[in-house]
Formats: structure tokens, sequence, C-alpha cells
């Protein structure tokens, strides 16, 4: 395990991440990687704690991810299914959360539609000095912390398999297609990839990706660049992460049409010749195949890190509970 001292209690954002936090979560999600690896995928880093999945908004990657990231350090979990719980008889969200507090909750795992429901429940979590601990698995247009840490850790793996770290993304060109304006996923990724000193290059139409990201990552140590054409964002790139198109948080129609979409900015075996040689391709899933990607590209292992980024996801949250849940190796 990293022998950094961890302060977090709760994992909100990456925007105030400092690179020993960063390095920590990648030596500690190494080390559950190398215990999922063993026959017994099991250690009892959090026997006794209880692990609450609050979702809000449906996920399937994400929420069965921390769902099996607890129960291989021994965490008791909690599922909260919207559709069948209180809220449809009218108790508010933080009641909710304290109705888990109750049931003697240790961490809960939040998962809104709306920006700023985790931070809400963190806030009130500690004004009740509950020392419960708030780990933000994706809340609105706002941010998806566990997902970047768990790019981050894809990508570092992938140029270091032994010792993944922050250092080795210093310089790297990295590319983000698609669609910026609706993405946490995004927002986060510009938080940790400038964090390590990356190229950042963002693409997509104008109408998803507006200016307003160029003041994205300041005071960093990385830069970011914004492309309204996709090969500027192409050239040389060592990594490319393309994004899906959330067409369920589009208020007005932003795009003419899917088939137009791609022609312009899918990422094809074709277009990543553009790219450096060794080139991976990366996208957090859900994948509407042949929009963003092409089919045959997502399922080249040559290029595509897509289902290593599902086998780190595990790895990256056991290291997130184990460490904001004060486990001991």
């Amino acid at each position: 395990m990293a022998t950094t001292t961890w302060t977090r209690r709760h994992v909100i954002s990456l925007a105030d991440f400092v690179p020993s936090e960063y390095d920590t979560v990648l030596q500690t999600a190494a080390s559950f990687r190398e215990v999922l690896s063993r026959r017994v995928k099991k250690v009892p880093t959090l026997q006794g704690q209880v692990v609450a999945n609050l979702f809000f908004e449906p996920s399937t990657r994400t929420r069965n991810s921390f769902e099996l990231a607890a129960k291989r350090l021994s965490a008791d979990t909690l599922s909260f299914a919207q559709a069948t719980s209180s809220l449809t008889k009218g108790e508010t969200i933080l009641d909710t959360a304290i109705t888990y507090l109750a049931m003697g909750t240790n961490i809960m795992v939040i998962r809104h539609k709306e920006a700023g429901v985790p931070q809400a429940i963190a806030n009130e979590m500690d004004r009740l000095q509950s020392q419960v601990s708030v780990l933000n698995a994706g809340d609105g247009q706002h941010e998806h912390p566990s997902q970047a840490l768990l790019d981050l850790f894809t990508i570092s793996s992938a140029l270091d398999p032994d010792r993944p770290r922050l250092e080795l993304l210093k310089d790297k060109k990295i590319a983000i297609v698609g669609d910026i304006l609706h993405s946490r996923v995004a927002r986060s990724n510009i938080w940790s990839l400038m964090g390590s000193g990356a190229e950042v290059h963002l693409a997509g139409p104008p109408t998803l990706l507006p200016l307003l990201f160029a003041d994205y990552g300041k005071h960093r140590p990385g830069k970011l660049f914004l492309h309204w054409d996709l090969e500027p964002a192409l050239q040389d790139a060592d990594f490319v992460m393309t994004l899906r198109l959330q067409k369920e948080r589009m208020s007005q129609h932003l795009l003419p049409s899917l088939r137009e979409y791609h022609q312009l900015f899918g990422i094809t075996r074709d277009r990543i010749q553009l790219c450096k040689p060794d080139v991976k391709v990366l996208h957090p899933g859900p994948v509407n195949r042949g929009v963003e990607i092409s089919s045959d590209l997502m399922d080249d292992p040559q290029f595509s890190l897509i289902s290593q980024q599902v086998t780190s996801g595990v790895a990256v949250r056991m290291a997130l509970l184990y460490l904001i849940g004060g486990g001991k190796a």
C-alpha cells in the first residue's frame, strides 16, 4: 500500500486534488489489482463497515463496480432503489441519507442527476458530526471523480504496468473527443490529466464544446487546447478518449444527426492513423457503437483499453473505499 498519509474524508471533486493524492490512489489501486489476480479475491480491510450505494439515477458499471469493490474489502453493503424508496412518498434526499446513517452506514456512495447532491449530503453528515464519508459517483454535469481516477490508472498502467504513477503522463498528448458540454467524466478528467502535466486536447462540435472550457484546469502544470475539428486533436496523440453523446441531457437539438456526427468526430481505424503508432483508445461507457467509435476499433485489443477500464474500476474503487474508510492493510 501507499505510505502517504491520507486525510481526505470525502471525495466529491478532483479540482483540489494534489499530485501526492493521485499517486496514493494509483499505488493503492495497484496493490488491490494484485489482490484481484489471486484465487481468493477478498481481504478483510473494511470488515464490519457498511457501504451504502445511493444511486438516484440509472447505472450499470459504476454501481456494480462499487458494490463489488466493497464486497472484496469485506464490507457490508446496502443498495438503494429510487423507484421503491420513500422518496416516492415525499421523503427528502437528506432524510433518506439520515435514515442510512441511522442504520450504521460508514460510507455513502452517491449518484444523482443534479449537480451538488453529494456535496449537500457530505455537508449534512459533517454537520451531524457523523464521521460518515461521502464518495461522489457522478452528479449531474459536475464531476465523476472515480471514473477519472480509473482512467488515470488505466493510462498510467499502459505506460508502466508494474508501477503506475502520475509522472508518466507528463507531456503526453491526450485527446478527449465528443460531448464535452454534458460530460462530468470530461470535467474530472481535465482536472486529473492537467494535474499530471499532460497536454489535453478537447475536440467536438462548437455546440458541444463551448469556449468556457478554455478556463478549465488553470494553475495546473498541464496544457489545455480546444479544437472544433478532429484532426488537430488526433495529430500525434498518445491516447484518445471518446465520450458518449448524452442525448438524455440535451435540452436542444445540438446535432444535425448521429450519422453526421460520426462522419466528423467518430473515432475510426482510419482516423487514428493520425495518432502515434502505439496510440490507445478509451471510452468510459456506455458506448454508442458506430457513433462515437467504430465497433471494429472498440473490439481491437491492439488499440482499445475499454475492457481494461472496466477492470481497473474495481481496483480503483477498492482503493477509494479503503482510503476514505481508514482501512488497515
